[in-house]
């Protein structure tokens, strides 16, 4: 079976995997992934054999858990005041999903991945935590435009 998500419900699965994951450490990629879809849509079977994960998610997902290291880097890099301990893990993880789309997914245009991360803000975070994502992708995006990331 194939998953027919928009790019933004896919984000929106990205982000819910990641956030899960970092509770479940041990947790496989796919696995999370298709038990995110499953929680999306009643009708997704869990544990259908022929099930087509879309490339999308196991790449960012999978992108995501290997270069945190890198992603966090760049995220400490354009934090004013702030440490990244510090951030609410929703923040966090809608900071990491947007800056590894605009360092590694060159199909999706960098503003693109900036306007995806703020409506990922405003159904996760709160009005501040916009302004304050916002802050920081115009930033990075800033030093990406001027090859200085």
């Amino acid at each position: 079976m194939r998953v027919g998500l928009t790019r933004h419900q896919l984000r929106e699965v990205a982000f819910q995997t990641i956030f899960s994951m970092m509770y479940q450490e041990d947790a496989a990629i796919i696995d999370s992934i298709s038990y995110t879809l499953s929680l999306m849509d009643e009708s997704f079977e869990l544990e259908e054999e022929d099930l087509v994960i879309p490339t999308y998610l196991e790449v960012v997902v999978t992108g995501i858990t290997e270069k945190q290291d890198i992603l966090d880097e760049v995220i400490e890099k354009h934090l004013k005041g702030w440490k990244i301990n510090r951030l609410a893990k929703a923040d966090l993880i809608i900071l990491r999903l947007a800056i590894f789309e605009m360092l590694y997914l060159k199909d999706i245009p960098n503003k693109v991945s900036l306007n995806e991360a703020l409506e990922l803000a405003k159904t996760y975070s709160d009005d501040e935590s916009k302004r304050f994502i916002n802050g920081v992708l115009s930033s990075v995006l800033e030093d990406i435009e001027t090859e200085t990331v």
